[in-house]
């Protein structure tokens, strides 16, 4: 349940709306008569929008933003007046404000103002992920026999709401498969949260599962949701599940079996119910003998078992996947899709892919781009690593100069912009160019991008 704060001087006044924003939205609501205390209250709650009164005596309106701004604290904050002085509020939109309201307005119309601002608090969480997952996943393509097994599998398992667990080798696809469970679920406009388990630092996995109060622990300053709350009405991904810490082990399984969590540092629980899609390319059997991992929350986990067979055991799916990653990677360097020559996809087939499956193959189709000049990619470009054409005709055929002048070409540009941290204005003064469009076009020509 989304918690809204009240901030207005008016004492009356903020506890009137916090009254009917619960009687109207269902909205918890806490109310702060100053700025002061707003901020306070930001710090120690984990508050989803802010209503504010811009003409208060001690820290108005225009400061509270000022201050979410500087420590980069993104909320949504809907400002109200009651002056009728619509300049001072297009200031406040300036500093960051989700919309203005008159406090004349009715309660329904700022209950949806706060609605709105909701979605769109939600929408940009979205797109964030949606930007930090661009061009690092593949779809679930393919017709082979394993992957309508899993298709069909994921179809009758998404609309029940209970524990999936996904098993897999390194680089399958498992957090495409939970994604999927996700989208057919019974919520798939609710959030998915993934966390990997294996990334995050032992000390604060309780944090990011279960979430903190203020003054936890050092470096705690403000009140945290955890991946749990997140991703309440939703599906909560837990990636790597196997190298869950045991203590963190404990605490999950709690969780699971009374759908709460208490965070770190707080007495109070809060009640969540996300649907918990676990994954790993661990033998977890193999750890409940050796005590690594815990029987029983192995069992409240394996509901359901998915498994996501090797791309080696699907071999008949590597053309639909090397042509839809051909037009991914060549869109995101901004150049016209590469073909691949009958020759060079023989080679791909004839491949084990074991060292990494669907994410091998997404790295060696990139690599195939970048040496690549022509529309067609041939057996020549694909790496000796994966048995290219150069590995059955000893030596590798010498390069002409144009290819060597490329070449060199490409990494002074790389070697100048890495010594300029990527700042391209300062880069093409360096290496002596007019303008810094002259650099683009040059980086472009040679596919050069920051990761």
């Amino acid at each position: 349940m989304a918690l809204i704060l009240i901030v207005d001087d008016v004492p009356a006044l903020a506890e009137q709306y916090a009254y009917d924003l619960k009687r109207i939205g269902g909205y918890e609501t806490l109310v702060a008569t100053g700025g002061h205390e707003a901020c306070d209250i930001i710090s120690r709650e984990a508050v989803d929008c802010v209503i504010l009164d811009l003409e208060m005596p001690d820290l108005d309106g225009f400061d509270v933003l000022r201050k979410l701004r500087e420590n980069g604290i993104r909320i949504p904050v809907i400002v109200y007046t009651g002056t009728g002085d619509y300049d001072r509020c297009v200031q406040a939109i300036r500093l960051g404000a989700y919309s203005f309201i008159d406090k004349t307005a009715t309660m329904e119309r700022v209950a949806r103002e706060v609605e709105n601002a909701l979605e769109r608090g939600r929408l940009e969480e979205e797109v964030e992920t949606l930007k930090r997952d661009l061009g690092t996943d593949t779809p679930l393509i393919g017709s082979s026999p394993a992957m309508k097994q899993l298709k069909d599998q994921i179809a009758r398992t998404s609309p029940i709401p209970s524990p999936v667990l996904i098993v897999g080798e390194s680089g399958s696809g498992k957090e495409l498969v939970a994604r999927e469970i996700h989208r057919l679920g019974l919520n798939p406009k609710g959030p998915f949260f993934a966390i990997n388990s294996a990334a995050i630092p032992e000390n604060l996995i309780e944090s990011e599962l279960f979430g903190h109060e203020r003054g936890a622990f050092t470096g705690a300053n403000r009140t945290r949701r955890g991946a749990f709350e997140i991703a309440t009405g939703g599906t909560l991904f837990l990636d790597e599940i196997g190298d869950l810490p045991p203590t963190a082990q404990g605490k999950l399984l709690r969780v699971l079996e009374e759908h709460q969590v208490t965070r770190l540092g707080g007495e109070r629980a809060v009640r969540v119910d996300a649907r918990v899609v676990a994954a790993t390319n661990r033998d977890l059997e193999a750890d409940l003998g050796s005590g690594r991992f815990r029987q029983d929350l192995y069992y409240r986990l394996n509901v359901h078992l998915l498994r996501v067979p090797p791309l080696r055991d699907r071999l008949s799916d590597i053309p639909a996947l090397v042509d839809h990653l051909l037009a991914l990677v060549c869109t995101r360097f901004g150049i016209r899709k590469r073909q691949l020559a009958p020759q060079a996809l023989e080679i791909l087939m004839a491949y084990d892919w074991k060292n990494n499956n669907v994410r091998e193959l997404r790295n060696i189709v990139e690599r195939m781009i970048i040496s690549t000049d022509g529309e067609v990619i041939h057996a020549r470009h694909v790496p000796l690593t994966v048995g290219g054409e150069e590995a059955f005709q000893g030596p590798e055929r010498p390069k002409t100069f144009q290819e060597l002048k490329a070449e060199a070409e490409r990494q002074i540009i790389i070697t100048a912009l890495e010594r300029n941290d990527w700042h391209i204005t300062r880069t093409a003064k360096d290496l002596g160019l007019s303008d810094h469009s002259s650099l683009i076009k040059i980086m472009r020509r040679h596919h050069v991008k920051r990761e």
